[in-house]
């Protein structure tokens, strides 16, 4: 079975790696695998009132503190959008033979309608608006846990925007396979892309 990193780049390779931080190219014109032509990939804020894009996250929102999911708010979003995927890792946590990192929340089917993510998302596999959420540690989200030794962990949260639902449920599989089908199943149906890094690592 392929990895999600793998897979990731059936996505990936569609709208860049990051979008606020000038690591995502200009969207890329239509064509095969690439919004499955009809039309390039929008780039869209996604921002955080807790913590800047490239900052520190507070404690609050860490495995070191009270590991509240942080608020998070999007705009600058495409027409034709069905529904979000929301997906929080550390790349540089590298896990098994390096292909994959460390899943700290992965959300999707948010409503189209949504522009925000409240604080404290409750911990279950489906929300009461059809949300679904996981991460490698159950159904919920994975506050950062960077240890002391070592420089700040990059924790990057990517909010895609979607011309569909994602029929991928949130219970029956491992985190990973979740997470690769969630990947593959998102392919042709990218709309748009937001990204946030924030950085954290234990105090000494």
């Amino acid at each position: 079975m392929l990895s999600a990193i793998t897979l990731a780049c059936v996505v990936y390779g569609v709208v860049g790696a990051g979008a606020q931080r000038g690591a995502v190219p200009a969207p890329q014109p239509p064509g095969p695998g690439r919004g499955g032509g009809r039309g390039a990939v929008q780039v869209m804020t996604l921002a955080s009132s807790a913590w800047r894009d490239g900052g520190e996250i507070p404690i609050k929102y860490t495995q070191a503190g009270e590991e509240a999911s942080p608020p998070l708010t999007w705009s600058n979003v495409p027409d034709g959008v069905a529904s979000f995927v929301l997906i929080v890792h550390d790349v540089d946590a590298a896990v098994g033979s390096g292909t994959d990192d460390i899943l700290h929340w992965l959300v999707w089917n948010i409503p189209a309608a949504a522009t925000t993510l409240a604080e404290r998302v409750s911990s279950m596999p489906q929300l009461s608006d059809g949300t679904r959420q996981i991460s490698a540690t159950g159904p919920n989200y994975r506050g950062p846990g960077a240890p002391a030794a070592g420089p700040p962990h990059h924790y990057t949260f990517e909010l895609f925007a979607l011309d569909t639902t994602l029929d991928v449920p949130a219970v029956g599989a491992p985190p990973a396979q979740t997470r690769a089908a969630i990947v593959a199943a998102m392919a042709g149906h990218v709309r748009g892309k937001g990204v946030l890094v924030g950085l954290f690592h234990r105090q000494p």
